[in-house]
């Protein structure tokens, strides 16, 4: 299991946590919805980021933690509006 934190903007209804794999949905001011919380591996990632792409929904940002070291990985989108 790898911790992950995934910004997106825009504002998802806390309804969608079932659908993202029990992801614990959150906010971040007005414009940026926070899912967080434990996927399986990094293939788990990616279908993750592919079910947002597929919402049409902008990344923000991706953190994960390396469940072995605790290391965090940051990965800032730059989306220019």
């Amino acid at each position: 299991m790898q911790q992950v934190e995934i910004r997106v903007k825009g504002k998802l209804d806390a309804d969608w946590s079932e659908w993202f794999e029990g992801l614990e949905i959150t906010y971040h001011g007005d414009s940026e919805t926070v899912l967080s919380g434990s996927l399986q591996d990094q293939s788990a990632l990616y279908g993750m980021l592919t079910r947002l792409r597929n919402l049409g929904l902008a990344l923000v940002s991706v953190m994960t933690t390396d469940p072995e070291n605790g290391n965090r990985d940051w990965v800032t989108i730059d989306n220019p509006d």
